[in-house]
């Protein structure tokens, strides 16, 4: 088995700290509140604060499947070619200025949830769908830039063995602290891409 010892020890960082700030971040959530519900576990309680927020929101758009989706069209087809930046700018100060707010003085926890309480229930279900299947191409391209970074460092192992250990580890902090776990190691892995790049 061909290893890159370099990137084998700053995989094994990496998932070391984003353990243990889940676990840490899971543990702030649950001393906070004895029985969380799930609005707690979803929105963290609506109290990640601002800069948490900012790079929670900035990690959630910018990571690993983006990183690498970016680079490629970059490199294949020049920068002009390579638009999703600037709208995702453009959608995250829109909907921060236009819709945030209004979201959060009604209670709503979803996007869907303002569709659902005009239209009824049968449509906030028809809207659920396609919101679904693009969390799941979502979490697909970003599961699979994960297994395709560690394939790279173990050669010997498959991308779906790779994908396998990385969503191992993403559930298990997630489960354990909820958003506040998310939030708080989006914070780390925005901080490993600035570094990186």
């Amino acid at each position: 088995m061909v290893v890159h010892v370099g990137g084998l020890v700053a995989v094994i960082i990496f998932y070391v700290l984003i353990l243990l700030v889940g676990i840490w971040a899971g543990r702030k959530q649950k001393s906070s509140e004895k029985a969380p519900d799930t609005e707690e576990i979803m929105l963290a309680g609506r109290n990640i604060g601002l800069l948490v927020g900012i790079f929670t929101m900035t990690a959630t758009w910018v990571g690993g499947a983006y990183i690498n989706g970016t680079a490629e069209m970059v490199f294949s087809a020049g920068l002009l070619s390579t638009q999703a930046p600037l709208g995702y700018a453009i959608s995250l100060i829109c909907g921060g200025l236009l819709f945030a707010r209004r979201m959060r003085s009604a209670g709503y926890v979803t996007m869907l949830d303002p569709f659902q309480r005009k239209y009824g229930g049968r449509m906030g279900g028809l809207l659920f769908i396609p919101a679904l299947m693009g969390e799941v191409f979502w979490s697909a391209a970003i599961l699979s830039a994960l297994g395709a970074t560690i394939s790279v460092i173990f050669t010997d192992v498959s991308q779906t063995a790779s994908v396998l250990i990385s969503a191992a580890v993403v559930v298990f902090y997630t489960l354990f602290g909820g958003l506040y776990s998310v939030a708080y190691t989006d914070v780390v892995q925005l901080f490993f891409i600035f570094a990186g790049l």
